[in-house]
């Protein structure tokens, strides 16, 4: 399968394996245990080794007194870890529901597409309605403008003048607006 495989994928990938491949893999060729050897050893075993050795006594209480405060401060250390993951775990938990009550409050918006589309109608009308008012405006301030005109011409024409002596036949004009 090596062969093919050298063949297939390329010189590249046969660099890297030079040798045959193992038909069997390493781990099958260790001796494994019966079912009825045991690799664990009983305090009975050993219970001649247990009696006084003041030896291995002053050397357990060396090892327990240099190892003790290590691993009392290392369980602490782990407590304390442990509590903190709980509360970050209790500020995840409240920050996903804040975050569920903003993601409810994003989708149930409502669509305001309608509404914008009257704001603008109404929009339209306004400036025409707008327009037709200064228009109107326009014209009311031209017929005062004209009244005013026509009243100055009228006192004009109503005070007294001397008659003028024409010599031609037409009648004289006084005060015709067109």
């Amino acid at each position: 399968m090596w062969n093919e495989t050298i063949k297939n994928k390329g010189k590249w990938y046969a660099e890297i394996q030079k040798a045959e491949m193992p038909v069997r893999p390493w781990y099958l060729k260790t001796k494994f245990m019966d079912d009825t050897e045991s690799t664990t050893t009983s305090a009975d075993e050993n219970t001649g080794n247990l009696c006084d050795n003041p030896t291995r006594d002053t050397l357990a209480e060396g090892l327990l007194g240099l190892l003790k405060p290590t691993v009392d401060q290392l369980d602490d250390r782990v407590r304390a870890t442990r509590i903190s993951q709980l509360e970050l775990k209790q500020q995840i938990e409240l920050l996903n529901e804040e975050l569920q009550k903003v993601k409810e409050a994003l989708n149930s918006h409502p669509d305001l597409d309608p509404y914008v589309k009257k704001l603008i109608a109404c929009k339209h009308k306004v400036t025409v309605v707008l327009n037709v008012l200064q228009a109107s405006q326009d014209r009311l301030n031209e017929i005062r403008r004209m009244v005013q005109k026509e009243k100055s011409v009228n006192t004009i024409s109503t005070t007294p003048q001397e008659p003028e002596q024409s010599t031609s036949t037409i009648a004289p004009d006084h005060g015709s607006i067109n």
